[in-house]
């Protein structure tokens, strides 16, 4: 009981530094948001010239932040073909103190549809489908970094090619050694309110391991609330990047605010910043943070998925 009573009393005080020291900002989560956004990327396409610009942004960021290299890279991009064309995810990582071999990975796919071929908006700017998981990913990576206290090795990655196939979460799990990866937060559309409203979330595959009991353990005292996938016929578990390595144990999920029996934009040009709810995004954001912290600390490890 005593050593259980140390272990809580150093993790209550890495709670409270973790609050006092870094701030997660509404204004930071506009700005990245914005430009991932931005007409400029073209909506985003794999292989198209806007995705290029998508990247490099994406890189630059990861640069800002100082982020290293993965695995024996020698910048911020995983290059790879599909079927002779080239693509590429972007990935930084922040090495773990003291558990530098398990990893915890975030995650969030940044191409989306690209251009329509007629009507008088053409761009599918994929504001919450997905640049607001990819903003959450960067402000993230810049949370940790700042906050200087993971124990296990952190990878940022943003994947490509999850619209026409899942092809960069397909190479990148090709890549890991799954015993190594300890759990996945992959960040899916959390730009508009969930069914349940404000400062809440969900996430797929929740009765598969007990790493959403953990999120939830740590958010304790707050009013934010992850639920179980409240759209199980849809089987959003294996319908994003997190499927490949979940499909390996790995307890991989998908968190997500998307109303996927009625989300007004969802694969529609229409999908822009101006019908995203910034400050419930922002709060999300924040929420993902804080439930993470006894992982990326290395206190919980979450129960593997059982296929």
């Amino acid at each position: 009981m005593k050593n259980k009573s140390i272990l809580l009393f150093l993790f209550l005080g890495f709670f409270v530094q973790a609050q006092e020291k870094v701030v997660i900002n509404k204004q930071e989560v506009v700005r990245i948001e914005t430009e991932l956004a931005s007409d400029k990327m073209e909506g985003r396409a794999t292989f198209s010239p806007g995705i290029e610009l998508a990247s490099a942004f994406i890189e630059e960021e990861f640069k800002k932040i100082n982020l290293a290299y993965f695995d024996d890279l020698t910048n911020y991009r995983q290059e790879f073909e599909v079927k002779g064309k080239a693509a590429n995810n972007v990935i930084g990582i922040l090495p773990g103190k003291s558990k530098p071999d398990e990893y915890v990975i975030f995650s969030a796919h940044y191409d989306h549809l690209g251009m329509a071929k007629d009507g008088t908006d053409k761009i599918y700017n994929g504001a919450n489908d997905d640049a607001s998981g990819t903003t959450a990913v960067i402000t993230l990576a810049k949370y940790f970094k700042d906050l200087g206290q993971n124990e296990r090795t952190i990878i940022f990655v943003a994947f490509t090619g999850e619209e026409i196939g899942g092809f960069g979460a397909k190479f990148f799990s090709a890549k890991m050694d799954p015993n190594k990866v300890v759990a996945m937060f992959n960040i899916e559309m959390i730009g508009t309110e969930s069914k349940w409203g404000e400062n809440s979330a969900y996430i797929t595959g929740f009765e598969k391991t007990d790493f959403g009991t953990i999120l939830q353990k740590n958010l304790k005292g707050t009013n934010f609330k992850f639920y179980q996938d409240p759209y199980p016929e849809q089987k959003l578990f294996y319908r994003s990047d997190n499927a490949r390595l979940a499909a390996q144990g790995v307890p991989a999920h998908t968190i997500s605010t998307s109303k996927m029996d009625s989300e007004p934009y969802y694969h529609k040009v229409s999908d822009e910043v101006g019908v995203l709810d910034l400050n419930n995004m922002t709060q999300i954001i924040k929420a993902i943070a804080i439930s993470s912290q006894s992982i990326i600390s290395g206190e919980d490890t979450p129960s593997r998925v059982k296929n």
